[in-house]
């Protein structure tokens, strides 16, 4: 592409990230040496008023210096639909504020591109959107009735359980059959919130990792796997899993051909799955992550990929 896009990234503190794993940092690297001018924002930033989107934001460069990674120019009231494109790369939780800030990009998008689409990042949250494909998952329940859970566990003995709008293994239990925890837990988790739970059937092959695969518009294009560390039932790696260089079988290509004609169509261009023992159990669309770690193993930079698929959209839009 030749000329160059405005490009707004609304994200969480940039001066926070791990340059070495942070898949927003990568994007903002390849859209840099593409050309492309970048501003940064925090979500409470926001404004909407009159009809307008407002942002105060501040022209950011990157480089990958540790402790020097970014130099920011004078804060300045951004109009964000003058800008070409909009990274919403925040960290879940997924919360009101989150929700409210997908409905306050609405009003800019599809005339300046949001990635992913705001109204789909809206209406996919992970733990529920994968519930739309009910055989290419282990068995599931949702719901907020201890009964339920109660036998749900009697069918299934060990079980995962987890709230529905968490992120990053935090609050996940293993629950064996002979844990008399389960109460406490529910206990635990109602006084927290009103919100459903998510039940799983324990997939044993969790052991060997939890993958995560990545599909750039739809195709899928790269994956890590992600191994728990010992005597751990999460593999989340900030809890201490450990990735591995890994290719897909026969399995995996199928549940991504299954969904990846879906995610194509909603607008959601950057997506991680994350895929236990041939079951599908999360579609992430809100901050997925993997593209430094998948570069590292496979020398394939999917930053590349996402951007020729951004650009692609842009042009499609002048």
């Amino acid at each position: 592409m030749s000329r160059t896009l405005r490009v707004a990234v609304q994200m969480d503190p940039i001066e926070t990230i791990n340059i070495d794993a942070d898949s927003t940092f990568a994007l903002m690297l390849e859209a840099q040496a593409r050309g492309h001018a970048l501003w940064h924002y925090l979500p409470r930033d926001l404004a909407l008023t009159s009809g307008r989107v407002l942002a105060a934001a501040r022209p950011v460069t990157v480089e990958r210096i540790k402790g020097a990674h970014w130099r920011f120019g004078p804060e300045e009231e951004l109009d964000l639909s003058a800008m070409d494109v909009v990274l919403m790369r925040q960290d879940p939780p997924f919360d009101m504020a989150y929700i409210t800030a997908t409905h306050i990009l609405e009003h800019i998008h599809p005339r300046t591109l949001v990635v992913n689409d705001p109204a789909a990042v809206r209406n996919a949250p992970e733990k529920l959107y994968v519930t739309h494909f009910p055989d290419l998952m282990p068995e599931t329940l949702v719901t907020a009735d201890r009964r339920q859970i109660m036998r749900f566990r009697e069918r299934h003995e060990t079980i995962i359980l987890k709230p529905l709008f968490g992120n990053g293994g935090a609050g996940v239990f293993l629950v064996k059959p002979d844990d008399m925890n389960l109460n406490a837990l529910l206990e635990m988790f109602t006084e927290r919130s009103r919100e459903p739970l998510v039940v799983q059937k324990y997939v044993p092959a969790v052991r060997q990792g939890d993958k995560r695969i990545i599909l750039v518009d739809g195709e899928a294009l790269g994956a890590i796997n992600r191994v728990p560390a010992e005597r751990e039932a999460r593999s989340n790696m900030h809890v201490g899993g450990r990735p591995e260089k890994t290719t897909l079988t026969e399995r995996e290509r199928e549940i991504c051909a299954r969904i990846g004609p879906e995610l194509k169509k909603r607008g959601l261009i950057f997506v991680g799955i994350d895929v236990i023992g041939g079951y599908l159990t999360e579609i992430n669309v809100t901050s997925p992550t993997g593209l430094q770690e998948i570069a590292r193993f496979d020398g394939v930079h999917l930053e590349r990929a996402i951007w020729d698929a951004i650009e692609a959209r842009v042009v499609l839009r002048a």
